[in-house]
């Protein structure tokens, strides 16, 4: 059943990059690490990165990976992962504030990495 759900998973998010590209420009797409924890830190991430016809975003609770697309004349994946980090989200490279962080709900508040 869990390889079931696995497949159904990566079919959908393959489907979701597949109609995001259709939709948007001058489309690239990369894949980057987002900590988080549960289904409300996917639709906080994927809302902060959203922008209509430029950009999307799609988290995985269990891989931390999202893949962003995104029309590259209009905007570019430091943009976007600063936005995903205002809400509260870090990245390599892009800390969330102690602000953004706190105000998160308690089961979104990821164990931070260490940086060095």
């Amino acid at each position: 059943m869990e390889s079931l759900k696995n497949n159904v998973m990566a079919i959908l998010l393959l489907l979701s990059v597949t109609l995001a590209s259709a939709q948007i420009k001058n489309a690239k797409s990369e894949t980057v690490k987002i900590y988080g924890n549960c289904g409300m830190c996917k639709k906080t991430i994927e809302k902060a990165a959203m922008i209509n016809g430029v950009a999307t975003a799609n988290w995985n609770v269990d891989s931390k990976m999202a893949t962003l697309t995104f029309d590259t004349t209009k905007t570019n994946q430091n943009e976007i992962l600063k936005r995903i980090a205002a809400a509260g989200y870090q990245s390599e490279g892009h800390l969330a504030s102690d602000v953004a962080y706190s105000q998160l709900p308690k089961c979104c508040q990821y164990e931070k990495p260490s940086i060095k």
